[in-house]
């Protein structure tokens, strides 16, 4: 089951998402890679439009897609194979794939079915990694950023408070975590600045008039010249038990 955000949202900023969204470090991006052999099959789970696809598949890792959005498939490289599905509903055979990257996603998932099945599909002691740029809440943009989504995020699922974390602790299947955190950053104008709040699901699932409204509030915060957005880039990695 898609949150009606994601499904909606989504759907309609496929492209601002692939345009405006931030990459990955290389130095996050190595956490994964320098635990697999080269070659290794790795699944990017609800994989967007392939920010993460991409980088793991330019470190010579086979790269497999499943995404539900049928618009983010879309986008996503031509020489990647890519199949509809969800991370409670993953299309793929028992023990696999070496490794399932998640960027930017965990939060949607149904948490325990989720990591039930994540765990079917991979190899015994493969690894399930995790990306996340989040952004950095005591920088004065993303504070203005914050108090412009505060009123239109109602019960969209977020990484902000770490609730996923819970699945975690609740399960066998996986041993710890192990964390890392890498600064990003993005300089945007205010097209930049209208692409990347455009991109949020609750943002682009709003009704046409009222996210007119969001999208020139955003374009505010660069004003005639660019606005810097600081991110904490997150991985976290556990192995299969």
């Amino acid at each position: 089951m898609i949150h009606r955000s994601a499904e909606i949202g989504f759907s309609r900023s496929a492209e601002a998402y692939e345009r405006a969204r931030p990459g990955y470090p290389d130095e996050a991006i190595e956490q994964l890679v320098s635990r697999l052999r080269t070659g290794d099959r790795v699944l990017d789970l609800a994989a967007g439009t392939g920010k993460l696809t991409r980088p793991l598949m330019a470190a010579g890792l086979e790269v497999l897609a499943v995404e539900p959005v049928a618009e983010m498939r879309a986008a996503l490289p031509d020489r990647v194979e890519a199949r509809e599905g969800t991370a409670e509903a993953i299309p793929l055979p028992d023990s696999s794939v070496g490794a399932v990257a998640v960027g930017q996603a965990f939060h949607w998932f149904a948490e325990k079915a989720a990591l039930e099945e994540i765990h079917r599909v991979l190899r015994p002691r493969g690894a399930l990694a995790l990306f996340w740029n989040r952004r950095t809440e005591d920088d004065p943009v993303n504070q203005r950023i914050s108090d412009l989504l505060a009123p239109y995020r109602a019960d969209t699922p977020t990484h902000r408070y770490d609730s996923w974390r819970q699945a975690f602790e609740a399960t066998t299947l996986f041993g710890p975590l192990e964390e890392w955190v890498f600064a990003n950053e993005q300089v945007l104008d205010a097209d930049g600045l209208e692409e990347r709040i455009g991109s949020i699901s609750f943002i682009a699932a709003l009704d046409t008039k009222e996210r007119a409204g969001v999208l020139e509030s955003a374009r505010a915060l660069a004003g005639e010249g660019t606005a810097v957005v600081p991110y904490r880039c997150e991985v976290q990695i556990c192995r299969a038990r």
